[in-house]
């Protein structure tokens, strides 16, 4: 199984749009999408509202979306042109015993990519993919540990001012690849082509507007 992670330093900062955008750009193959969320302080991991339940109740929930016109964040791995597409949710500190479900629902596929940062804790991925806002100066202490482990960074922006997380030591942001996508459609070709030679995938033809722009380019 080939699996491609995609984490990053805090929520809301685009990493669905970056895994969406992947899976438009990698296909073929077609990927199994698998969205992690973990819940905590009295929220539920059931239905994500406020709760009191013990931890007994229902230590992680597994849903697989079927809806690519939703508005839901596995709806838009689907409209992207994922196979299938999971949402484990999961009670802070118990992924370990959601992993066994898991396993199971992706028994027999070969192409996965996953959001979250905490599953590295579990398995080595075959590239591991970390998101950056420089505008966002939130660095959760989870994403720091992990971030060493990042075959390339994902930046909304650009990286080349300041450093605006000054607990982070500059290496880790300069020591590796850096793709800057907008927040307009998260898109790489550099990214995508990156990915595709990390994973042995064939070089995807240019599409008419990309070979346009190349014509209009010279």
């Amino acid at each position: 199984m080939k699996i491609v992670v995609v984490g990053g330093h805090c929520r809301n900062i685009g990493k669905t749009s970056v895994m969406a955008e992947l899976i438009r750009g990698l296909t073929p193959p077609r990927w199994v999408a698998v969205k992690i969320t973990q819940y905590g302080h009295g929220i539920c991991s059931h239905h994500g509202q406020p709760c009191t339940c013990e931890a007994q109740e229902h230590l992680f929930v597994l849903t697989e979306e079927k809806d690519p016109d939703g508005r839901a964040d596995t709806c838009r791995f689907l409209a992207a042109g994922a196979k299938r597409s999971l949402w484990l949710r999961v009670r802070q500190g118990e992924l370990a015993a959601a992993l066994p479900a898991l396993q199971r629902a992706l028994h027999g596929e070969v192409w996965v990519m996953m959001e979250s940062n905490s599953i590295l804790g579990f398995l080595k991925p075959s590239l591991y993919l970390f998101v950056l806002d420089p505008s966002r100066q939130d660095f959760k202490a989870s994403a720091r540990k992990y971030l060493k482990q990042a075959d390339a960074l994902v930046s909304l922006g650009s990286l080349a001012d300041a450093n605006p997380w000054p607990a982070i030591s500059n290496i880790l942001l300069t020591a590796r690849p850096t793709f800057a996508v907008s927040r307009q459609d998260y898109r790489s070709c550099q990214l995508s082509a990156f990915v595709r030679e990390r994973l042995g995938l064939p070089a995807r033809p240019p599409d008419r507007m990309d070979a346009a722009a190349a014509r209009d380019s010279r």
